[in-house]
């Protein structure tokens, strides 16, 4: 299919920040190219109001029809949420398929979607999306033909009653609930074996997935694409000292996610709020990494995953151009791509656990190989001497609070 040609067009307000406005637009302009179309011209507006009608003025939005039939665009994309007139007017104006930057994110997660579970998630995003713009959509519908803003139940439920995609909502709620309770048991299941959780978050194409892939030695996809990940995956990692830990790469976050996408996965990021240690990756060559910084930090407080001891990455160390200030603290600058970047985070990890951790210092006998094991995977043992003469090994390290090995520390010192 050739790739769709597309102007975006957007309204910035007085309250705007100028860096703030030309971010957004970068990302729509990106979010775009991942879904496969080619953004070839942006049309901007200063008002002090959203036009309740069109959007932008009426003035501008002739301006851009005349633009749509000189560049034969196909497809016109707003920066902001569009009502249901809003986006019945200007498609009726244009003549073409108009959408928002909420429903070209849902049909990015429809096409990337890869479980049974994201699947369910996407599609009941997008029903939640539609269900109070479906009136009057008639125009629209007969455009709406195959493309960007397309994909997923969209294009078979659109012309559905309402009745038919309230009871089709309920039932994928009903199946997510089922999923959710196994996830749950799955994660209690690892609580009860004392798994340590490390998740890795970010803002979207921070490289999560290139991290993620080079820590664990996998094969997940990663891309130079909005949204590469989208299922959660997990691996086991072991850091320098021998110590194991699971390890979670979660969808990447963004800004002005569509309100019916972020209810429809907070069970993907639930594993996030379970997580023991967050490893928040940013992309330090991004001028507006700041924001970006923002809107992860503010997701985590929401989901109430703020208080959990973390380290920030700076990733893209090779791209970085101007002096980076780092916004938070314990942080790494590394580029995921170059092997002495994964050695020194493994390192930077334990030097930051060890600062949140108990030392211990205990005896355990040679002829207890499996509680000798646990400590030499479930804590980061620094030193490990055997002596002869008693047949018991002295071994010092740093251990959780709360873990059950402490109850072994204290009952053998």
């Amino acid at each position: 299919m050739p790739e769709e040609k597309i102007i975006i067009i957007a309204v910035k307000k007085p309250n705007q920040p100028d860096d703030y406005f030309q971010s957004s637009l970068e990302e729509l302009i990106s979010l775009a190219d991942t879904a496969g179309g080619k953004v070839v011209e942006v049309v901007t507006q200063n008002r002090e109001r959203i036009h309740s009608a069109y959007y932008l003025g009426e003035g501008k939005v002739a301006e851009i029809k005349d633009r749509i039939d000189a560049l034969a665009i196909d497809l016109v994309i707003s920066n902001d949420e569009l009502s249901a007139s809003q986006s019945r007017n200007l498609s009726d104006f244009f003549d073409k398929r108009v959408i928002d930057r909420s429903q070209l994110i849902l049909d990015i997660f429809a096409a990337r979607a890869r479980t049974k579970e994201g699947k369910l998630q996407v599609e009941l995003a997008q029903l939640q999306y539609l269900l109070p713009r479906l009136h009057g959509q008639g125009g629209q519908l007969s455009r709406l033909g195959a493309g960007i803003g397309t994909r997923g139940p969209g294009e078979t439920k659109l012309e559905t009653d309402q009745r038919h995609i309230r009871r089709r909502i309920d039932d994928i709620k009903r199946r997510l609930n089922q999923v959710v309770k196994q996830r749950d048991q799955y994660r209690k299941r690892r609580k009860t074996n004392e798994a340590f959780q490390i998740a890795i978050v970010g803002y979207t194409n921070a490289g999560k997935s290139t991290l993620f892939n080079r820590l664990t030695n996998s094969e997940s996809l990663a891309e130079n694409k909005l949204f590469a990940t989208l299922d959660p995956l997990t691996r086991r990692i072991q850091l320098p000292s021998g110590f194991q830990s699971l390890l979670t790469d979660t969808v990447g976050f963004l800004q002005q996610l569509p309100t019916t996408l972020i209810a429809a996965f907070r069970s993907t990021l639930e594993e996030v709020k379970e997580a023991d240690f967050i490893l928040h990756v940013v992309d330090g060559s991004h001028p507006d990494n700041e924001n970006h910084q923002k809107t992860v930090l503010k997701l985590l407080d929401e989901l109430n995953a703020g208080s959990i001891p973390m380290l920030t990455i700076y990733n893209k160390k090779d791209l970085i151009q101007e002096d980076l200030i780092p916004m938070n603290r314990p942080y790494i600058v590394i580029s995921a791509l170059e092997v002495d970047g994964v050695k020194l985070l493994l390192n930077k990890i334990e030097d930051v656990l060890i600062s949140e951790w108990e030392s211990y210092e205990v005896s355990v006998v040679a002829g207890n190989g499996q509680l000798l094991n646990r400590f030499e995977h479930e804590t980061i043992l620094k030193d490990k001497f055997f002596d002869q003469e008693t047949e018991t090994y002295r071994l010092s390290g740093y251990l959780k609070q709360q873990h059950p090995l402490q109850g072994k520390v204290k009952e053998k010192s």
